[in-house]
């Protein structure tokens, strides 16, 4: 029953790629582990968690780990998208895409022009 009512958050995982994942029931307490990428999709599985359980769930244990602490994300850029729009996704923000602009000045010298493909470090605030 618990396991169906988290199947988003499995789900998720999945379509994240979550490494060494590990997924239990124990009583009526579903127990998760494994090792996000960026802390961003460990975010991402947390969200989903509250949406589903609400903001403290207590028929959820969840040990999710980062990989790569170094970094909030990874972004490789899609037509159409500026560094405003790619800041408003990651930090709730447009206004922070200057953020995303100096940690990216290797590949990047200006904030208005990025291109399809590149792949874009979203830094930790």
């Amino acid at each position: 029953m618990v396991k169906a009512k988290y199947q988003s958050v499995l789900d998720l995982g999945e379509q994240l790629n979550i490494q060494d994942g590990d997924v239990q029931v124990k009583g009526n307490q579903l127990e998760v582990r494994g090792t996000a990428a960026t802390q961003y999709e460990k975010d991402l599985l947390w969200d989903e968690i509250k949406r589903v359980g609400g903001e403290n769930p207590s028929d959820i244990m969840a040990d999710i780990k980062v990989a790569d602490t170094s970094v909030y994300a990874r972004h490789t850029v899609k037509s159409g998208e500026s560094l405003s729009k790619i800041a408003k996704n990651y930090y709730g923000d447009p206004m922070k895409y200057n953020a995303i602009f100096e940690a990216n000045r290797n590949i990047l010298k200006n904030p208005d022009l990025i291109h399809p493909g590149q792949e874009l470090v979203i830094p930790n605030l």
